[in-house]
């Protein structure tokens, strides 16, 4: 699963190719993304990612929103005393979000980069999440270096992704994820194809176990993981625990 190469039709496409690919399809989604999301989900990714907010912990002072979009997940991590940074690769998608903030002094920041090549210096990162965003990296074995680069030792990583439900509820899922919600982006976005590629995408991720033992190899301590909704989506974590 590193270099996901068969991404759009599952047609072997370059690195370059992909990555202007991926934002194309963010791009156009952009304005009703967190609305797709709060239908797709019913609403219930806002819980995953107050989970989220939590397992980041206290003490910290500098956190990465890695792939943050519009801010969502950076709003529940701003607080007096702390400095949270969107970092994303899609202008449109933090323009949303500095749009929705205009006139909130929140502590949020927003600067464009890629999971592959952090704009960070080494070691300079407290904390570091990312929400439904690794799996549009172009290599995860980049990207998990990367993450580990700019934390501090000490410093904690945390993800949330989809993953794989259970037994019982994966043939509902799967349904519910290839009839429905290409449906819903073409009703609501006007992008099935974009939504198409999101669901693909999901399929392609490693599962909660695979995607554990990728975080162990890269170099972290103290890996764990937790379903969310039976295994829709999983919180994993760990530290980066040397110098």
């Amino acid at each position: 699963m590193d270099d996901l190469d068969k991404s759009f039709g599952y047609q072997r496409v370059g690195n370059d190719e992909r990555r202007a690919r991926i934002r194309a399809v963010f791009s156009a989604v952009a304005p009703r993304y967190d609305l797709m999301n709060d239908l797709m989900s019913f609403g219930i990714h806002r819980l995953w990612k107050g989970a989220m907010a939590k397992r980041a912990g206290e003490g910290w002072r500098l956190a990465v929103d890695l792939a943050g979009g519009t801010g969502d997940v950076a709003r529940l991590l701003a607080a007096p005393g702390r400095r949270v940074v969107v970092c994303d690769p899609g202008l449109e998608m933090m323009n949303e979000g500095r749009r929705r903030g205009r006139g909130l002094n929140n502590g949020i920041e927003w600067l464009a980069g890629e999971a592959e090549r952090l704009p960070f210096a080494d070691a300079s990162v407290d904390l570091l999440t990312v929400a439904f965003g690794l799996r549009n990296a172009t290599s995860l074995t980049a990207a998990l270096a990367e993450v580990r680069r700019v934390l501090r030792p000490g410093g904690r990583f945390v993800c949330l992704e989809f993953s794989r439900p259970l037994f019982w509820l994966a043939p509902f899922y799967d349904l519910y994820s290839f009839l429905v919600i290409p449906r819903l982006g073409a009703a609501v976005a006007r992008e099935p194809a974009a939504y198409q590629y999101l669901v693909e995408s999901i399929r392609r991720f490693p599962d909660q176990r695979g995607f554990a033992d990728m975080v162990r190899e890269a170099g972290f301590g103290d890996v764990r993981w937790e379903n969310v909704s039976f295994g829709i989506a999983c919180l994993h974590s760990g530290t980066r625990a040397d110098g």
